[in-house]
């Protein structure tokens, strides 16, 4: 039977030669993703009720980003018991304050093709970029993976999702996601969406983990990427060796996906979602003029390296706008210490822009950068649901890095292409 990648990721870790969408199955599972949010302080206390402790802490990354720097006594605490944790259970892979888990996990090359991984985080999806099938789980779902190693999951079905032709000049994978969440919109549950395509294959890992990160926002189970030589080439320069059978892990090519979708990449404009949700999205000159107070270049998403270089290709040479505030939070340690190596960073503070420490911060409510009452803010993040990074009442826009700095230069949403002539 021809298989699909995600088909023949979870026969490898349920022991079968095959599986088919709609079987349940019980997967080992090959690296589990803790994060101090719904980490160890949840896991922890039914560890002590059970009286059971970690199946292996080698296959355990445990990463604080979430309340990272505390800015209250409460995270503070939290950021203490995620240390504690780290502690009792030996876990030699814990990154504290290092960077966002899921951009971690990229940099340290622990995710391989062919890999079964779980992440206590629905963003968890971004490592199928390394062609290997990670999910998010909630925490009681992921307290089974610490204890037992495995976890069941029904097979699911495979969307492929192709793109064919180049960009122009200022468009880029956030762009393909919030055109995909208007045109598959988020009710993808039980799907797995599969990027294919020359312009995949032209991506960046880093951009085809935009890609896999934000199926989350399609609602589907996970997003992938088939391994081809970019993923070997990632791997080997963050020092891994790829597996003798890196390059088997891609879906045979007649393999039977639930749906087929194709689209042209060279008919792409930059796209800028409205408040409340990434589907309700277009092109940026459905939005522009709309004034901004804040923009914001954070998470797991929107400020890795090539981020931070997009907006400094904006920014440079320009100021922000009088009245508008520019909050900068890259993605990890290691990508402030690249972007301060190459410059990107003395481009970026020169333009007036705010640096915030590494972590999740306003993104999810939880640090510095957080939205007052009535606030309108164009952000890289991956949602922009209501409160999601503040007041109830504040407006959240959804852009690529290029028109997140775009707006932050001129005041209001514009289409970023204006700025890099």
């Amino acid at each position: 039977m021809k298989q699909t990648l995600t088909q023949k990721i979870l026969a490898r870790a349920s022991g079968q030669s095959a599986v088919t969408p709609g079987e349940i199955v019980t997967g080992q599972v090959d690296l589990c993703l803790l994060l101090d949010s719904g980490g160890p302080r949840r896991i922890w206390p039914r560890l002590k009720e059970l009286g059971v402790g970690v199946w292996d802490p080698d296959k355990i990354v445990l990463a604080s980003d979430h309340f990272t720097p505390a800015v209250d006594a409460e995270s503070a605490a939290i950021l203490k018991l995620t240390r504690d944790f780290a502690r009792e259970f030996g876990i030699r892979r814990f990154f504290d304050m290092q960077g966002i888990g899921h951009v971690v996990l990229a940099e340290q090359g622990f995710l391989q093709p062919g890999m079964f991984a779980c992440g206590g985080d629905s963003h968890s999806c971004m490592g199928g970029a390394f062609g290997c099938l990670m999910m998010g789980f909630g925490a009681i779902e992921m307290t089974g993976v610490a204890v037992t190693g495995e976890i069941w999951i029904q097979v699911p079905d495979t969307v492929r999702v192709n793109w064919t032709g180049e960009f122009s000049d200022g468009v880029v994978a956030k762009d393909v996601m919030l055109k995909l969440c208007r045109e598959l919109g988020s009710n993808n549950a039980s799907r797995v969406i599969e990027y294919g395509g020359e312009t995949v294959q032209a991506m960046s890992i880093a951009e085809r983990g935009v890609l896999c990160n934000m199926a989350a926002e399609l609602g589907a189970e996970t997003g992938v990427v088939e391994t081809d030589q970019a993923t070997l080439d990632h791997l080997r320069a963050v020092g891994e060796m790829p597996a003798p059978d890196a390059l088997d892990w891609r879906s045979d090519a007649d393999a039977a996906y639930a749906a087929v979708h194709d689209f042209d990449a060279t008919a792409l404009e930059p796209q800028v979602a409205a408040p409340h949700s990434p589907a309700n999205s277009g092109p940026v000159h459905d939005h522009a003029g709309i004034a901004i107070d804040q923009a914001y270049i954070g998470a797991c998403v929107g400020a890795k390296l090539e981020d931070l270089r997009m907006v400094a290709r904006v920014l440079d040479g320009r100021s922000v706008a009088a009245g508008t505030r520019l909050l900068v939070a890259p993605a990890s340690q290691q990508v402030i210490r690249a972007a301060s190596a190459d410059g990107t960073l003395q481009k970026i503070a020169a333009a007036g822009a705010y640096m915030l420490p590494t972590g999740c911060g306003a993104c999810a409510a939880l640090g510095a950068g957080i939205l007052a009452e009535d606030e309108v803010c164009i952000s890289s993040t991956n949602r922009n649901f209501k409160g999601r990074m503040g007041a109830n009442s504040a407006q959240v826009y959804l852009g690529s890095p290029y028109s997140v700095a775009a707006a932050a230069v001129a005041g209001r949403i514009t289409d970023p292409r204006e700025y890099l002539q």
